[in-house]
């Protein structure tokens, strides 16, 4: 019993992959350990971003279904179960069709590289303790640079379909994208100011050490990364690249068949990545006040992961879709002066924390109360500053106790 709980100890998956390495380098070359263990987390990761991918298609239709006062998917299988395989089956039947005039290769290419960085993301996320793949020490630098290459394959995914609406879409969508990074990077700056490491492992470890989320001492920078990163995902409210209404489906207008669920499925991946990187640098990831020592880590990553995932399809079934001017706003004048003054606060507390080398159970309660009672403060403060005034509507309600009217006057409008 000793011998087969050492090996499939579900607390931690980490542990009979290392002892199948170490019995791998007890006989085989050094070099078969680092391709095998390279194999084994990417087929790990492979696993879980295509089960996740195809359960979620169901998740989604069915809670936004409920908040839309309906069933969703409830036909094919048991309470709908199969209909993501019903949807995936009708993709790949469908023809693929290619515009006469557009660019063979560059045309192709897209669906396929913007799963690239996509999947390229769960690469340093961190499940568990010692469950990371790769654990950089630039992780969140990493995270940034893979959210700006899918910027490219949009434009190829627009220009290479010689439609117009296509390359409307593509450019648009791409000032979305670049505009809504500079808040979101600004507001992961806090975060690793105050944790001193760019390395997510580290800033899991960081909130475990000093058992305080960074959610409490950076509340603005959640809202700020949480709204940024819908526009970054195309979804509701910020799913410009779609609307029907302006320019029909956005860059993959051209595209049909399973070369059009490559670009739905790869929305899908990344909502889970966003899911899965606010949880471990804001909520603590794998850490829980101490349930972790009886829970195992991962499964409270995955947890939390689902929570937020939640999250982003509330968001979707409650929210109207903006226009573009209005969300080309919201990044620029609402956004990132929040995202830069939020960062101001964050340099200004960690230089009197190291200044005065208080302890940081003194120190970071003061920070939570301080940082959320301004987040909210400054949220109010410039939503009434940036809000539109109607001055032509009246300053007071006009009330009128009797409104009296003639017997000429209503017999004539009778008449009329």
């Amino acid at each position: 019993m000793d011998l087969l709980r050492a090996w499939y100890d579900l607390r931690d998956l980490s542990n009979p992959i290392e002892r199948l390495l170490s019995w791998v380098s007890d006989w085989g070359p050094n070099w078969l350990v680092y391709v095998l263990s390279a194999v084994i987390g990417g087929i790990a990761i492979f696993i879980f971003v295509a089960t996740t991918a195809i359960g979620n298609i169901w998740i989604e239709r069915r809670v936004v279904g409920r908040m839309q006062s309906r069933l969703g998917p409830n036909r094919a299988g048991p309470f709908g179960l199969l209909q993501p395989i019903a949807d995936l089956t009708k993709l790949l039947l469908k023809e693929a069709l290619m515009p006469r005039a557009g660019d063979t290769w560059v045309y192709l290419l897209p669906p396929v590289l913007v799963f690239v960085p996509a999947i390229l993301v769960f690469g340093v996320l961190p499940f568990g303790p010692g469950m990371t793949f790769t654990d950089l020490n630039v992780g969140v630098l990493y995270i940034v640079a893979l959210g700006s290459v899918s910027t490219i394959f949009i434009f190829m995914g627009g220009w290479s379909s010689n439609n117009k609406y296509s390359l409307l879409g593509a450019m648009r969508m791409i000032a979305m994208l670049v505009s809504y990074e500079i808040p979101m990077v600004l507001a992961l700056l806090g975060v690793v100011l105050f944790a001193g490491t760019m390395s997510l492992s580290g800033i899991v470890v960081w909130q475990e050490d000093l058992r305080i989320w960074l959610f409490l001492l950076q509340p603005l920078a959640l809202g700020v990364f949480l709204f940024a990163s819908t526009a970054e995902l195309n979804r509701t409210p910020a799913d410009i690249a779609e609307a029907e209404s302006e320019i029909v489906a956005g860059f993959h207008t051209e595209y049909s068949g399973m070369k059009f669920g490559m670009f739905y499925a790869v929305e899908l991946v990344n909502a889970v990545a966003v899911s899965a990187i606010i949880s471990a640098l804001f909520f603590g990831g794998w850490w829980l006040f101490g349930l972790n020592r009886w829970i195992p880590g991962w499964i409270i990553f995955i947890t939390k992961l689902y929570l937020f995932y939640f999250l982003l399809i509330w968001i979707r079934g409650t929210l109207p879709r903006l226009r573009i001017d209005q969300l080309m706003a919201f990044a620029w004048k609402y956004l990132l002066p929040l995202s830069l003054a939020n960062l101001l606060l964050a340099a200004l507390e960690v230089l009197l924390w190291i200044e005065y080398d208080v302890s940081a159970g003194i120190v970071l309660p003061i920070f939570s109360v301080v940082n959320l009672a301004l987040a909210g403060v400054l949220v109010v403060a410039w939503t009434r500053l940036m809000a539109f005034h109607f001055e032509a509507l009246p300053k007071r309600p006009r009330l009128f106790s009797d409104i009296s009217v003639s017997v000429s006057e209503g017999a004539r409008g009778v008449a009329s």
